[in-house]
């Protein structure tokens, strides 16, 4: 039994970052074309869809910014544009970056942003690619939570409101869509290890791995691993999910 994602295409956002490099060249290697969308790093962007093209898939880049819904309608229609179709899998990976501090200092502009970056995407991309799902009546949808959503630590708090945020729109969106053989999951990775990590020799910590029941970081590629599942044939039945790639440090409950 292998993940097979030949004769469809995905797109990627946010895949010039240190996990949807990592998620989009997986996709690729099941067989997926792929569409690498990017907000500012268009050299990035291009690399990587050299990279894809020589696992001899098809791939292109596509400019967006995931807050504004013409900017996303502007990203489906270059796709169209350039023959690739609608994606058949949209993985929501893209978010913006900030500085973390309480409540009480955090700038109220932090939190728009959040809000922007996750619940905007969540609906823009629904918005834009969810029809043609509806009209194939099959599609997959994948996004990228956090485990700082169930953890809710000191600093968090931007974050987890905007993870929450685009929790609440894609578990909707699933019993909205579910009817069509649409299916709407989230992955939700620990403090993962990237490519930068490899890069600076900071893979361990000691603190964050000794509250984590496997012992250890998780990495990038095991997040991919999961979100390719999810992307394929052999998740058929699986919708509505928040699944937490953490080695065990949070655990959704029932």
């Amino acid at each position: 039994m292998q993940i097979d994602l030949s004769n469809k295409t995905a797109l990627v956002t946010g895949a010039t970052g240190e996990l949807g490099r990592v998620i989009a060249g997986t996709l690729a290697q099941c067989g997926a074309d792929i569409l690498v969308h990017y907000h500012q790093n268009a050299a990035k962007a291009e690399q990587l869809k050299q990279q894809i093209e020589a696992l001899g898939r098809r791939a292109i880049t596509v400019q967006a910014d995931v807050a504004d819904l013409n900017s996303v309608k502007q990203m489906q229609q270059t796709a169209l544009d350039a023959g690739f179709g609608s994606p058949d899998i949209v993985v929501a990976n893209a978010v913006s970056q900030y500085s973390w501090t309480s409540v009480l200092e955090q700038d109220s502009s932090d939190y728009v942003d959040q809000f922007n970056s996750c619940v905007l995407q969540a609906v823009h991309l629904s918005k834009v690619f969810v029809p043609a799902m509806i009209e194939r009546k099959a599609g997959r949808v994948v996004a990228i939570n956090t485990e700082c959503a169930m953890q809710n630590f000191p600093t968090q708090s931007a974050y987890v409101a905007g993870k929450r945020g685009m929790d609440g729109v894609y578990r909707v969106l699933a019993k909205e869509i579910g009817e069509h053989q649409i299916t709407v999951n989230q992955v939700a990775p620990g403090w993962t290890i990237s490519e930068k990590d490899r890069l600076n020799n900071t893979e361990r910590s000691e603190s964050y791995e000794s509250t984590v029941p496997l012992k250890r970081r998780g990495t990038d590629q095991e997040i991919a691993n999961v979100v390719a599942f999810l992307a394929s044939d052999l998740s058929s039945f699986i919708t509505g999910a928040y699944i937490p790639v953490a080695g065990g440090n949070v655990m959704a409950t029932i």
